[in-house]
């Protein structure tokens, strides 16, 4: 029988100790954490436009939800650019992104997605210079069933080691095939502590150098994007399976573009991917490609990544 989606809870995103506020994704939850409070001691620290910012240690962190009354592309814009002037002083390690209908047109045909991208591009360049590639933090990107734009980012006094995946094209050197700016993130983000290394893995998908794999083919796309995980994770120096049995705390989100595909997914990632330990939340979306079927990202905290 199909899931309703619309009778399952959304993702709640919290900052902080109150879990009863905090942010709607936007994403049904299909099943594990319905709350993802990834920086749990965080306290509220002012805001910068539309941003309400927080503090947790070292880190800086913000969040906002922005309507669209001038345009997806001119609400990612001007949201970037409040990013962008928030985390003066340190480096963003860390951007979630939201994005209403991502996959339909937009105004003159562009699909959103596109139009988002383009949007988060010119605010990177315009703020950073043309070197601003280099700059690009991990970043996933995936379908809201929300009206809104929500975005939420993490950013470190320390530089981070921006990493990419042997296995593909760096997102920000695609070709114009895929939009008129290209998706401005890398594949992976290491963030040095003082004992031990936050890793914050993109959302990652069934995409081969530049094209995606298997268009529609669940099975072979799962396969090719656990692929892509030990590819990165090796690049980022966790071994091949993300520090599985290691000490680091794993958290997972699993985007599905269709609910019915969660009882293959799940069980093949609590074989491949997954320990007992790790906090995960399987979630409804719509990708940043249409042939796209699943998009996995992992956040670690306490990982002891190898040079």
């Amino acid at each position: 029988m199909p899931i309703a989606t619309s009778e399952l809870p959304p993702l709640r995103i919290t900052l902080g100790a109150d879990v009863t506020g905090g942010f709607d994704a936007g994403l049904p939850v299909l099943a594990g954490e319905t709350v993802e409070a990834l920086f749990g001691t965080a306290r509220p620290a002012g805001r910068v436009g539309s941003l309400a910012l927080f503090q947790a240690e070292a880190w800086l962190i913000g969040a906002a939800t922005v309507p669209l009354a001038a345009g997806l592309e001119a609400a990612a814009h001007q949201l970037y650019r409040e990013i962008l002037q928030a985390a003066q002083g340190r480096h963003l390690a860390r951007i979630w992104n939201y994005v209403p209908a991502i996959n339909e047109p937009g105004p003159g045909g562009l699909e959103n997605y596109r139009l988002f991208c383009r949007g988060r591009s010119l605010a990177f360049e315009q703020h950073c210079g043309r070197g601003f590639k280099a700059q690009l933090p991990s970043a996933s990107a995936v379908g809201s069933k929300s009206a809104a734009l929500t975005v939420v980012f993490a950013a470190c006094p320390t530089l981070p080691r921006h990493v990419e995946n042997p296995l593909q094209v760096p997102a920000y050197n695609y070709p114009s095939d895929y939009g008129p700016r290209a998706p401005s993130f890398s594949r992976a983000t290491v963030v040095a502590g003082p004992e031990h290394a936050t890793v914050f893995i993109s959302g990652t998908a069934a995409i081969r150098g530049h094209a995606s794999v298997a268009p529609q083919n669940l099975r072979s796309q799962l396969a090719c994007t656990l692929e892509n995980l030990a590819g990165i994770s090796a690049a980022c120096g966790l071994g091949p399976e993300l520090d599985r049995g290691g000490r680091a705390a794993r958290h997972f989100k699993v985007y599905l573009r269709h609910a019915a595909d969660l009882p293959v997914v799940a069980a093949t990632l609590a074989e491949r991917l997954l320990a007992a330990t790790d906090q995960v939340s399987y979630l409804q979306a719509d990708l940043c490609r249409a042939p796209l079927l699943v998009e996995i990202e992992a956040t670690l905290f306490g990982a002891n990544p190898r040079p």
